[in-house]
């Protein structure tokens, strides 16, 4: 009980930090509108002949929610270098209390925050042209906690080795936009070059995009339009996507327990 106790009191105090930084609200909320409306609207004739008909916008709307909840989900975990550079986390780590339940504690409040944001960019779908089913609703915030999962535990993976806010902000960099534009989000990637295809299949928000983008456009496009772009089943999605979450956040918890 005391371990659980620790892991939701680290959560919810990571959800009141986020909640209390309305600036880095706004930004996270701004950074995806300003990808579709430039992105969306530039591109959109540019690639009409390569997209097998879809509206470009609709087709990059899953990817941009993908890379919201991965972007949310990384820099949510920075508190941990935060913590450990302002002395916060050496506090925690004398408490009795387990170092793995602050461990999850961060990750689950990553998670949370990430998947839960993510939320707010559906109001978006009506005004461009995607309609919600409220029955795959729950199915498509399922998928968007499994990103924040797997991306939290990356994310807490990489600032447990961190000492400095500068080395994780430009470690996070190198490797976010890698991750999005190789997540099928522009481009859909059966056609890509075969050294590509082997980066996406190991990139976990390729997986999530993948899911997204089948629950989103299923029934509202053609299924023989809708299959020129899908890499994987939903169900196979959602099993990577868990195996590479649980997979990250135990490398983190190990990591975090020996460095923190």
């Amino acid at each position: 009980m005391q371990f659980f106790g620790a892991t939701f009191t680290i959560c919810h105090r990571e959800l009141i930090r986020y909640w209390r930084d309305k600036v880095r609200i706004l930004t996270t909320l701004i950074q995806p509108l300003m990808f579709l409306a430039i992105f969306g609207s530039g591109l959109k004739q540019t690639l009409a002949q390569g997209n097998f008909g879809v509206d470009f916008i609709q087709f990059m709307y899953p990817g941009i929610i993908a890379m919201n909840v991965m972007g949310v989900a990384f820099f949510s975990t920075v508190t941990t270098v935060w913590d450990r550079e302002f002395g916060f986390l050496r506090e925690m780590m004398v408490a009795p209390i387990s170092r793995s339940s602050i461990a999850f504690g961060k990750t689950l409040g990553a998670t949370v925050i990430a998947s839960s944001q993510a939320l707010i960019l559906l109001v978006l779908a009506p005004f461009i042209g995607v309609k919600l089913d409220i029955i795959t609703l729950p199915l498509l915030f399922l998928f968007m906690f499994l990103v924040a999962l797997a991306i939290s535990g990356m994310g807490l993976f990489i600032s447990s080795m961190m000492r400095t806010m500068e080395s994780f902000g430009l470690l996070m960099q190198i490797l976010i936009f890698p991750m999005f534009f190789l997540s099928g989000a522009f481009f859909p990637l059966t056609s890509v070059p075969t050294w590509m295809s082997v980066i996406a299949k190991l990139n976990p928000l390729s997986y999530g995009v993948d899911a997204m983008r089948q629950i989103l456009l299923g029934g509202q496009i053609p299924d023989q339009i809708l299959a020129k772009f899908t890499i994987n089943t939903i169900p196979v999605n959602g099993l990577f996507l868990l195996v590479f979450g649980l997979v990250a956040v135990s490398a983190a918890v190990v990591v975090f327990n020996k460095r923190g």
